[in-house]
C-alpha cells in the first residue's frame, strides 16, 4: 500500500481515500467519485463573484472586472509543467494556474452609468490589464488554449482589438510596458525557438551534483530541475524577444533573444533595465536564484552597459536576515529621468558578522558611464526607498531576528550625510503602526510621496484594544507627529484605497460590516457634502446575513491576552438553545514580545467574506465557529519562540475552550480543531500532545521536521543546531501519543516549500502503524490551495462528514 501511494501522482489518479477502522485494518474505498457537501454550504461555495475593482491612476475612472467561479477539474488537469520552481502550460507558455476575467466596465467615479467595451474576444479569460501613461488606452492578455495574445482597448471610444498573434510570453512574470509616447514594450515568444525538447527516451547518462566544500543551506524547494531535459525545457520556455508595438500592430523586434526575466522602462522613457538568465543552473534552488545579468539597453536594443552580473545563488547564509552578495534590489529613481538605485551587503550576506554599516545604496545617473556613488549605509537589512524629489526621500530598513522595522529621512542631493530617524517599532506591533505612504504622480507617471512639505500623508490599519479601526493622517517627519485626518467609525470597517487631491481631503474608501458587502465611497472632508457610494456590489452570502458575530478577549493561564472570532447560528440563544458542537480554526505565529503577541488582530466589523478554506460552512449546520483562534508562541530576548513551542500551543488552546465553554455557548466533549498548511501542522501537534478536542482536520501540512532541516516557518536554526526543538515540534515523531481521530486533506500537486505530499502520505503511515482513527485525501493536480470547484466541494464534504461522525454525533 505504501508502494502504491508513492505512484499515485503519476498515475493521474482520481482522489483515493484511506480508512482505518476501530479493529486497526486498512481498507481501501471503492468509491472514488467526487461529492458534494450539503446544499447549504454548496449553494455558498456557488455564489456569485463579487467584481474586482482597479483604479486610474488620476482616481478619475475604475476598471470592474468580473469572473466566474473556480475552475473545473478538467480546466486544472491540462498539460503542465513544473520546472526550477516555476510552473508553465506548455500549450500557452504561461503559469498553468491564474485567476483570468470574462468581462470588462469602465465606470466614471462620478457618473452612474457603466460603459461596455465592444469588441471583446470571444470566451475571453483576460487578464494583465495595463493602462497607457495618458489613460486614454489599455491592454491586456486574453488566453486561449493554445497561446496568449495581446488586445488594446480605446479608452475614448470603449473598443477593443486584437493588436498581437499569440506570442506573448507569460512563462516568467509580466510581459507589457508601456513608453511616454504610447508605444508598448513587449516580451514574446523567440519566433525562431523551434520544436519544443522532446523527451528521451532514455538517458544519456546519470544525474549528477557536486559540492566544493562550500556550505549551501537551503530551505526545502518544490518543482526543481532534475536533468539536463529539464534544462532544455526551461530554456526553450524563457526564450524570449523584446518587441515594440505601435498602437496600429506595428512591430520591431527590439535587442537580442535570450532568457529575458524581466524588463524595466526608465521614468524619462529612454533606456531599459534587462534581466537576462544565463547557465550554469541549479537543481537545488529555483529559476528566482539562478545567474542573471543585468544590462542597460538603448530604445534600439543596443547594451550600454552591463551593470551586474549576478552569481548562482546557492550558498547563501542561513537565516532570515541572510542575504546575497554583490548588487541587489536594481531599481530606477521614481523621481529622476534615468537614474538606477542599488543596495550591496558589506556583511558578504551573513547577519551573523557584526557590522555598523553593514548595507550601502549606490546610484548611477545616465549615461551610466561614471563610478557608482554612495547614497547612504543602513545598520539593518535595506528593504526599499520611497521617493519624493532630490531633497526628500524615506529610507526603509528591516531585521527580522529581533522584529524590528525603522524608517529614515534622508536627503537625496546630499549623499552620505547623516540620515534621520523618523520612527522605529516592531514589525509585529500593530497599535503603534503609523501606516503606509500615501503616493501621487510625477512628471514621469511614477509613484513618489504625497506630502505637504514636512508632512507626509499615511494609511494604517489603525490597531487598537478594539480591533482595527483604519485610519488617514498627516504624520510630520521633523516633529514625529501624526495628525489624524479620518478614522473609520464603528460599527463599520472603512479603509482609504485611493487618494484624489494633493491635501488628502478627498479620497476614495471601500466600507463594509459584518452583513454589508463591501462597496466604495467617495468621501470628502472638506466639503459638507455626505459620502457618495461608487458601487454596488450585492450581497452575495444570503443564507448567513442573520447570523452572529463577535470579537472575544480571553486570558492564557500565564497571563497573555487572547483573542478570536466567533460566529454562531441565526437566531441562536446560549440560555435558551442549548450548548454547540464547535469548530475552532487557526494558524500559529511566532512573537519576540508578549506585550505585542497579546494585541487584538481583526475588526469585529468585516464582512463575513467566505473562499474555498473557510471554517464558517459550518455555522450554518448548527456550529458555533472560534476562527482567527489567536496562537501566539512567544520567545522574548535570547530565547527562540520555538522552544516552548508545545506548551505555549496546549496553553493556547486550553484558553480557547475555556472562553466559549465558560460563555456557555461550547460544548467542552464537541470541539474540534483544524488550520491549513502551519495550521495543519499545529492541529497534528495539539492531538499528539493534548487530549482537549474530539476530533481535528488538518489540510496540506508539513509533519515530519527533518524534512525540512534548514528552516521552517520562522525557524532559523537548522536541524543540527536544534535537533531536540525540531524532534519536539514534529508531529510524526509523536504520532504514536495521537488517540484523537485526524482527517489529512492534500493536494497532490502541492509547491509550497515543506509541504511535500509526501508528508501526509509518511504522517498517515505512522498514525495508522500505531492504531490511530484516521483518513487521508489526496486532491488530484491541487495545489498548496485548492481551485477546482470539484476538488473544493469535495474537501468540504469530507471535512463535514468527518465533523458530524466525531463531533457532533460523538
Amino acid at each position: 500500500m505504501k508502494n502504491t501511494l508513492r505512484r499515485l501522482p503519476k498515475l493521474w489518479c482520481f482522489v483515493i481515500v484511506f480508512w482505518l477502522g476501530n479493529t486497526g485494518s486498512i481498507q481501501a474505498q471503492s468509491n472514488g467519485n467526487y461529492k458534494t457537501p450539503p446544499k447549504a454550504i454548496a449553494d455558498l461555495v456557488n455564489a456569485p463573484v463579487t467584481p474586482s475593482v482597479s483604479f486610474s491612476r488620476m482616481g478619475d475612472f475604475m476598471l470592474i472586472l468580473e469572473r466566474s467561479g473556480n475552475p473545473s477539474i478538467e480546466e486544472l488537469s491540462q498539460p503542465e509543467l513544473r520546472i526550477a520552481g516555476v510552473r508553465i502550460n506548455p500549450a500557452t507558455n504561461s503559469p498553468s494556474r491564474g485567476i483570468t476575467y470574462e468581462s470588462i466596465k469602465i465606470k466614471k467615479l462620478k457618473e452612474a452609468s457603466e460603459k461596455e467595451i465592444s469588441g471583446l474576444p470571444q470566451n475571453p479569460k483576460m487578464s494583465g490589464f495595463s493602462l497607457s501613461k495618458d489613460e486614454k488606452h489599455m491592454v491586456f492578455t486574453n488566453a486561449s488554449n493554445t497561446g496568449i495574445s495581446l488586445w488594446l482597448v480605446d479608452l475614448t471610444t470603449f473598443q477593443a482589438k486584437k493588436l498581437t498573434d499569440e506570442i506573448v510570453n507569460l512563462a516568467n512574470g509580466g510581459a507589457v510596458v508601456w513608453t511616454p509616447d504610447n508605444r508598448i514594450l513587449l516580451k514574446a515568444i523567440h519566433p525562431k525557438r523551434g520544436q519544443m525538447p522532446k523527451t528521451p527516451l532514455a538517458p544519456s547518462g546519470p544525474n549528477m551534483q557536486e559540492t566544493a566544500g562550500n556550505a549551501a543551506p537551503s530551505r526545502t524547494y518544490q518543482d526543481l530541475l532534475s536533468n539536463p531535459h529539464d534544462e532544455a525545457l526551461f530554456e526553450y520556455f524563457m526564450n524570449s524577444q523584446l518587441i515594440s508595438l505601435g498602437l496600429d500592430g506595428s512591430q520591431n523586434a527590439v535587442g537580442p533573444s535570450g532568457m529575458i526575466k524581466s524588463m524595466d522602462l526608465s521614468p524619462d522613457g529612454k533606456y531599459i533595465m534587462v534581466d537576462v538568465i544565463k547557465r550554469p543552473f541549479s537543481y537545488l534552488v529555483p529559476a528566482s536564484r539562478f545567474p542573471y545579468d543585468v544590462e542597460i539597453w538603448d530604445m534600439e536594443g543596443n547594451k550600454i552597459k552591463t551593470l551586474a552580473q549576478i552569481p548562482l545563488d546557492e550558498n547563501r547564509p542561513s537565516g532570515f536576515d541572510a542575504t546575497v552578495t554583490g548588487p541587489r534590489s536594481i531599481n530606477w529613481r521614481a523621481d529622476k529621468p534615468a537614474m538606477l538605485y542599488w543596495v550591496e551587503a558589506q556583511d558578504g550576506g551573513d547577519p551573523k558578522v557584526a557590522m555598523e554599516e553593514r548595507e550601502i545604496v549606490f546610484t548611477l545617473d545616465a549615461p551610466f558611464t561614471n563610478e557608482k556613488s554612495k547614497l547612504v549605509s543602513t545598520a539593518y537589512r535595506f528593504s526599499g526607498i520611497n521617493w519624493s524629489d532630490d531633497n526628500f526621500a524615506l529610507l526603509n530598513e528591516r531585521w527580522f531576528s529581533t522584529r524590528q522595522e525603522k524608517i529614515s529621512l534622508i536627503n537625496p542631493s546630499k549623499p552620505g550625510e547623516n540620515k534621520k530617524e523618523i520612527f522605529s517599532r516592531s514589525s509585529d506591533d500593530i497599535y503603534n503602526d503609523p501606516g503606509n505612504p500615501v503616493f501621487t504622480l510625477n512628471q514621469y507617471g511614477k509613484n513618489v510621496l504625497l506630502r505637504n512639505g514636512d508632512e507626509v500623508f499615511m494609511t494604517s490599519e489603525g490597531g487598537s484594544s478594539e480591533g482595527s479601526m483604519p485610519f488617514l493622517s498627516s504624520y510630520n517627519v521633523k516633529t514625529k507627529a501624526q495628525k489624524i485626518l479620518w478614522r473609520s467609525q464603528a460599527p463599520y470597517y472603512e479603509r482609504v484605497v485611493k487618494v484624489l487631491n494633493e491635501n488628502a481631503t478627498e479620497f476614495i474608501t471601500v466600507k463594509e460590516s459584518t452583513d454589508i458587502q463591501p462597496n466604495y465611497w467617495i468621501v470628502n472632508t472638506r466639503k459638507r457634502i455626505a459620502p457618495m457610494q461608487i458601487t454596488e456590489f450585492s450581497h452575495p452570502y444570503a443564507s448567513i446575513k442573520g447570523i452572529s458575530k463577535e470579537l472575544v478577549r480571553y486570558k492564557r493561564k500565564d497571563g497573555l491576552d487572547l483573542s478570536a472570532v466567533v460566529y454562531t447560528p441565526s437566531g441562536y440563544d446560549a440560555a435558551k438553545d442549548g450548548r454547540l458542537p464547535v469548530l475552532m480554526w487557526a494558524y500559529p505565529r511566532e512573537y519576540k514580545s508578549a506585550e505585542i503577541a497579546s494585541q487584538v488582530r481583526g475588526s469585529k466589523y468585516q464582512f463575513t467574506r467566505l473562499n474555498w478554506g473557510s471554517p464558517i460552512y459550518w455555522v450554518t449546520q448548527g456550529y458555533a465557529i472560534m476562527d482567527q483562534t489567536e496562537m501566539p508562541i512567544v520567545g522574548e530576548g535570547a530565547d527562540e519562540p520555538n522552544d516552548t513551542f508545545v506548551d505555549q500551543l496546549v496553553g493556547n488552546a486550553e484558553a480557547a475552550i475555556d472562553y466559549i465553554v465558560n460563555s456557555g455557548v461550547g460544548d467542552r466533549d464537541k470541539i474540534a480543531v483544524g488550520g491549513h498548511s502551519y495550521g495543519a501542522f499545529m492541529t497534528a501537534n495539539l492531538l499528539s500532545h493534548s487530549q482537549l478536542f474530539a476530533a481535528g482536520i488538518a489540510r496540506s501540512g508539513a509533519y515530519n521536521r527533518t524534512l525540512t532541516p534548514f528552516g521552517f516557518q520562522y525557524e532559523q536554526r537548522t536541524y543540527w543546531e536544534a535537533p531536540d526543538v525540531y524532534n519536539t515540534m514534529s508531529p510524526f515523531m509523536n504520532a504514536h501519543k495521537v488517540k484523537t481521530p485526524i482527517l489529512l486533506v492534500h493536494g497532490e500537486a502541492d509547491n509550497n516549500s515543506g509541504t511535500f505530499p509526501i508528508q501526509s502520505e509518511r504522517y498517515y503511515n505512522a498514525l495508522k502503524g500505531h492504531g490511530a482513527t484516521t483518513r487521508l485525501v489526496f486532491l488530484p493536480h491541487e495545489s498548496h490551495g485548492y481551485s477546482a470547484k470539484e476538488s473544493i466541494l469535495h474537501t468540504l464534504y469530507e471535512q463535514h462528514e468527518w465533523l458530524e461522525k466525531w463531533v457532533k454525533n460523538k
